[in-house]
């Protein structure tokens, strides 16, 4: 009797057991300690007993027996609640290490948001090696459950050409207080007929599991936890205080951190406190630098102070084992201890590591290979951590922006998101595998395609500075968003490809379809928001497009055709018209020799990045001052000196592998030197560079003079700048936004001093 009260007190109702500990087999995530723990219902083993704790044959109490004293009134007896034995969910990651095949076993079919599929990676031992083989995904298997086991059966897609595609999956089911059973896969022919079995010990709880690190600058305030119900948020999302490994431990992804954050010492950095670029790119392909050119499940935080061009965070994406490996958040644009701020903040990094998991924005998940289906709006409307707040948009009439979305966002990815995260081919997450979006560089041509009504008051053009292109030349296009409207239109003012709002397809003479994607993505997560009309009849913006994460794009003589796509700020996407370029073949043996000294994969990135003193692109800076030492007179020796020009120009901070920053001070005479036979040698039309990058050349110039101490010389060169483009016949909108570019850098060195 003490055992049966004893057990009605630790009890809970409705069955559950209620255990003060931390296994990822039960269900949801504990979102502070990144642990599955949150009970969830489970198919209870229920045991029946009668008054004297035996059962009955059909499962009710039997009578109690009669006594001889008729006149004495029947004991009542104590009702004894049943006895109820919660199974483990059957949910997690399972490994077979037999023989020469290792196969990692992801089970979906239990717990939490459950997306009812089976998936698998295979993976060839030999001697001390491992290589990957293969995946495998089941997408809508038959579920079978009994009180003893979990069947799974169904058809899987594959990597490669299976021969016996069924699989057959049976996993015991234990008590809670037992260890998770394992699984034994089978595999079988279209027929039936029996394949290769392996039997797959349960491993964890998440289906994928990454090494997560992070570095701060000093200065900066790491993110730690938000409590989602600080702030309102739609019903029926539970409060909870996340995590940034919470957060991905919710989709059933395990962040396992390797330690305190490094916060890295900036005394050496001066009043520099802003990170471009090419010193960003540096910090990360240094920190890899130790490690081998090969995928692995690793990614690296840097929080950053600030981006020179006021970004919230951006993600590494610009080839080899570097895809998708690092990215970075700065601090001085998210920062801030209200919970509006930790909260915006939370989203911030958890984007930026979705970025790094192969997701892309919610309005570009169609430009994937293969391609995901769009949300509401064309992906505007998705309630996830990979949309903008600013950006959401429920329908193209309904309410939108920032408001709109932390009222309805459940701190969550979406359903298709989910899928990825656990299921998707692992070559298509795995960090330093495929690159950015996609399992190859193909595109669907249906980027090429007009759309059959476009209401949207918006008109995107598509132009080359020049009639053609050099051999080598790097291919720079101009972008023009103008209003079709009288009364104007309301989007934002990303024009930028590198922001991701714009996209670029590019049809190569080979007929083969690519789309430009940058080297660093820059995830403009800030409402920007102009009117395009009477006042501001056009937009405009300029994109070096030539070398990007897949590499060059234009390095075959040849005609291409291109097309850009911009995603408007109510959903519309505005596409331009094709435009036709052209790349000339060499005309001499000079020509071909100063043109290679340029196609190098370490100076694309060079040409990119604007310059760089990073160790590991040491073999571009060579090439690219052979060029000038060769072919000084050459006309592609304009783009070596604007690279050389810009990067000694700057102070340069580099994070070296120890987690030092070292700073290379700017040399402005020599900046100013380059820069200026930049500026002499475009001059006349289609001769050097374009206009826009004219046009930063010389503001670079100018501060250039500055910093040598020749602050006379820096006014004169901006005044030569506003001459130079008034004999170009610009559009007086345009020579209006050069000559204010002017003026302020103007009043940026006198500032400085």
């Amino acid at each position: 009797m003490f055992y049966a009260l004893a057990l009605m007190l630790i009890l809970p109702r409705k069955g559950r057991i209620m255990l003060g500990i931390s296994d990822p087999t039960v269900g949801g995530a504990n979102t502070e300690t990144g642990v599955i723990d949150r009970p969830v219902e489970a198919e209870p083993e229920v045991m029946a007993t009668n008054g004297h704790g035996t059962a009955a044959a059909d499962g009710t109490r039997a009578p109690a027996a009669e006594t001889e004293d008729t006149a004495a009134a029947p004991p009542v007896p104590i009702p004894i609640p049943p006895i109820v034995i919660r199974k483990r969910l059957v949910r997690g990651r399972y490994r077979s290490t037999s023989g020469s095949w290792q196969l990692a076993l992801r089970v979906d079919v239990d717990g939490n948001r459950p997306t009812r599929r089976v998936s698998g990676d295979f993976f060839t031992v030999s001697g001390a090696t491992t290589t990957y083989f293969g995946s495998f995904i089941v997408h809508s298997p038959t579920v079978t459950t009994t009180a003893s086991q979990v069947k799974i059966e169904g058809t899987g897609t594959f990597t490669w050409s299976a021969g016996a595609p069924k699989i057959r999956l049976t996993i015991g089911r234990a008590n809670l207080f037992e260890s998770p059973k394992p699984g034994t896969l089978e595999f079988l022919t279209a027929s039936n007929s029996p394949g290769a079995t392996y039997f797959c010990p349960f491993e964890s709880g998440f289906f994928r599991t990454v090494s997560y690190e992070q570095d701060s600058v000093a200065g900066t305030v790491p993110f730690l936890s938000y409590n989602t119900g600080s702030l309102p948020q739609p019903a029926g999302s539970p409060a909870r205080v996340l995590t940034v490994p919470g957060a991905f431990a919710e989709a059933g992804i395990e962040l396992l951190t390797t330690g305190g954050t490094n916060v890295i010492p900036v005394g050496a950095a001066g009043a520099n406190a802003k990170w471009n670029d090419a010193e960003l790119h540096a910090a990360m392909v240094n920190h890899f630098s130790g490690f081998t050119n090969t995928p692995r499940w690793q990614v690296w935080m840097l929080v950053a102070t600030s981006h020179d061009g006021g970004y919230r965070g951006i993600m590494f994406d610009y080839g080899d084992a570097f895809q998708r490996q690092g990215a970075a958040v700065f601090y001085d644009a998210i920062g801030g201890a209200d919970a509006a701020t930790q909260r915006s903040q939370l989203r911030t990094y958890v984007h930026e590591l979705g970025h790094a998991f192969n997701l892309l924005h919610s309005w570009q998940k169609n430009l994937a290979n293969p391609p995901a289906p769009l949300g509401p709006n064309g992906g505007l409307g998705d309630l996830s951590w990979m949309n903008y707040d600013w950006k959401y948009q429920q329908s193209a009439n309904g309410p939108g922006g920032a408001a709109a979305y932390w009222a309805a966002f459940p701190f969550q990815f979406t359903e298709n998101e989910l899928v990825h995260l656990r299921h998707g081919y692992y070559r298509n997450v795995v960090m330093g595998a495929n690159a950015f979006g996609t399992g190859a560089a193909e595109v669907d041509p249906d980027l090429f395609d007009t759309p059959l009504v476009d209401n949207s008051g918006l008109a995107l053009d598509l132009r080359s500075p020049k009639s053609g292109f050099a051999y080598g030349e790097p291919v720079v296009v101009e972008l023009k968003l103008s209003g079709t409207e009288l009364r104007g239109r309301d989007t934002h003012g990303y024009l930028h490809p590198n922001d991701d709002l714009v996209s670029i397809a590019v049809q190569q003479p080979s007929g083969r379809t690519v789309r430009y994607r940058p080297m660093l993505r820059h995830c403009v997560d800030e409402d920007r928001a102009v009117r395009v009309g009477v006042d501001k009849p056009a937009l405009y913006e300029s994109a070096y497009i030539g070398f990007g994460a897949d590499g060059f794009l234009f390095e075959a003589p040849g005609t291409y055709r291109l097309r850009a796509t911009y995603i408007a700020g109510d959903g519309s996407r505005i596409l331009s018209p094709v435009l036709r370029l052209r790349v000339r073949p060499p005309a001499t043996r000079a020509d071909e020799a100063a043109a290679e000294l340029l196609l190098g994969e370490e100076q694309g990135q060079l040409l990119a990045l604007l310059g760089s003193d990073a160790s590991q692109l040491g073999k571009g800076v060579s090439a690219i001052e052979t060029l000038l030492d060769r072919f000084p007179d050459h006309p592609l020796a304009v783009y070596g000196r604007l690279v050389k020009g810009i990067n000694q120009q700057r102070d340069f901070k580099e994070l070296t592998t120890d987690k030092t920053l070292r700073v290379r001070e700017a040399n402005g005479t020599e900046a100013a030197s380059l820069l200026g036979q930049v500026a002499e040698a475009s001059l006349a039309p289609e001769d050097g560079v374009d206009n826009v990058t004219l046009n930063l050349a010389m503001r670079t110039q100018a501060m250039a003079e500055a910093k040598a101490g020749h602050p006379e010389q820096a006014h004169d060169v901006l005044r030569q700048l506003v001459r130079t483009f008034e004999n170009k016949n610009l559009n007086p909108l345009v020579l209006d936004g050069i000559r204010q570019q002017a003026r302020e850098t103007a009043e940026a060195i006198d500032a400085a001093g």
